[in-house]
């Protein structure tokens, strides 16, 4: 079995995260949830935050670890002897970028594949940007999230 690497930015984990995890965790021998930083956004929960949450969450897997990464995801899951990057898809418009992504992966690092897992349809609209403009505006976001995640929404926006 192998070693696989299910990089994000997880800004906040949601349950559609937590369901490509546990299902990756089944097929692979170890997941390693590798948490980024995307230049590109301004996080909300800092990484150690965030590594806390997703600990919580997987607390219960036993072969998922956490582990914080900067610089090409790659790079990282080379450095973790990973054959494998998960990433988890949604729909068709997340097909596309990650198939770039993918493409891109497959170029720097050839003996890396990627695989593709389908969120459960109860999740497929859920993204992270979502939660927190909803979690923001004062909405429920129960039964999106962990409950300790909708509980440090709720203390981030002072609700």
């Amino acid at each position: 079995m192998a070693v696989a690497v299910y990089p994000g930015s997880f800004d906040p984990l949601h349950l559609g995260h937590l369901d490509v995890i546990t299902r990756a965790a089944r097929v692979f021998e170890r997941v390693i949830v590798a948490v980024s930083t995307n230049s590109e956004k301004t996080p909300l929960f800092s990484v150690k935050e965030r590594l806390e949450m997703l600990r919580k969450a997987t607390a219960g897997v036993k072969n998922v670890d956490v582990a914080e990464y900067t610089g090409l995801t790659v790079t990282f899951a080379q450095e973790r002897r990973a054959s494998v990057l998960v990433k988890g898809l949604r729909a068709v418009v997340d097909f596309e970028y990650e198939l770039k992504q993918a493409s891109m992966n497959q170029r720097l690092a050839p003996e890396l594949d990627t695989v593709f897992f389908m969120t459960a349809p109860a999740y497929y609209f859920l993204s992270s940007t979502l939660i927190r403009e909803v979690a923001r505006l004062g909405g429920s976001v129960s039964g999106l999230v962990p409950e300790d995640i909708e509980r440090r929404l709720r203390e981030k926006f002072e609700l």
